[in-house]
């Protein structure tokens, strides 16, 4: 019996000894975690979270497609991941929480940076770079810029940089999902102003000029696009870098803007 209760002892501490090494060559991941480039390829599927309602980065044209900047940014991105792009879409402010979930692989819908974000995610290189604006009822002459938002009402997501922007000059963030809605609350009166990127604004009033509302300011910095993906998967990080930069060196990136924004606007200079 001693000798038996030895060599299961024995037993034991080996089999301890195995999982710690597993645990450390695979940087202590569990099955399923790390090495999403992997997965993703495996499954022949990169599966993009996007809003479909924010022109013209994500949204659906006259025969119900989804199309949009952002739409054909992620296509490229799949294609030169040598898989195809499946779109997943949702509201902006439950986007990040598919990818927390694995329901999506990234967020592809004009994602900027922000230290709280960087806590679960790492981001891609920069691949636009877009001031912000201040966009304002017409008859409004009271708010001429950022620093008149204090204690006024801003129609904005609640999640999005531009609601902590606009909170920030000390303005009271009223929550909705789309920039029509904002619009809306704009002419009705309902909020005072609302922050977003200048693109936004610019292809609302190509599609609504007789919409009575103005920008009255914008920010001096430009603000950029990312892709974000869960923490430790860097492979996947460095591919989706290595193809920006395939699209941005074939001319790619700046026709795609130029198509939809009628400007470059994935040049830093």
């Amino acid at each position: 019996m001693k000798y038996k209760s030895l060599r299961l002892r024995a037993g034991l501490i080996a089999a301890a000894v195995v999982f710690i090494l597993s645990g450390c060559q695979s940087g202590g991941q569990t099955k399923g975690e790390g090495d999403l480039l992997s997965q993703i390829q495996q499954r022949g599927v990169l599966r993009i979270g996007t809003e479909g309602t924010y022109s013209p980065n994500s949204y659906h044209d006259e025969s119900g497609e989804l199309v949009g900047f952002d739409v054909e940014v992620a296509r490229g991105v799949a294609e030169q991941l040598g898989v195809k792009a499946e779109f997943v879409e949702a509201e902006w402010d439950s986007l990040f929480a598919g990818m927390d979930s694995g329901r999506v692989d990234t967020v592809i819908n004009e994602v900027e940076y922000s230290e709280e974000r960087a806590e679960k995610y790492d981001f891609s290189d920069p691949y636009t770079y877009v001031h912000g604006a201040l966009l304002v009822a017409a008859d409004n002459p009271e708010i001429a810029g950022f620093d008149d938002l204090k204690g006024k009402r801003s129609a904005q997501n609640m999640t999005s940089s531009w609601g902590r922007m606009a909170e920030s000059y000390g303005a009271e963030v009223v929550s909705v999902d789309t920039l029509t809605q904002c619009v809306e609350l704009l002419t009705s009166g309902r909020v005072d102003a609302t922050l977003n990127a200048e693109t936004a604004f610019y292809d609302y009033l190509k599609q609504h000029p007789e919409a009575p509302v103005t920008i009255v300011a914008m920010t001096e910095s430009t603000t950029s696009s990312l892709i974000p993906v869960k923490k430790n998967n860097p492979e996947l990080v460095e591919a989706i870098n290595n193809a920006l930069q395939t699209m941005r060196d074939s001319g790619e990136l700046a026709w795609l803007s130029e198509k939809y924004f009628g400007s470059d606007i994935t040049n830093a200079e």
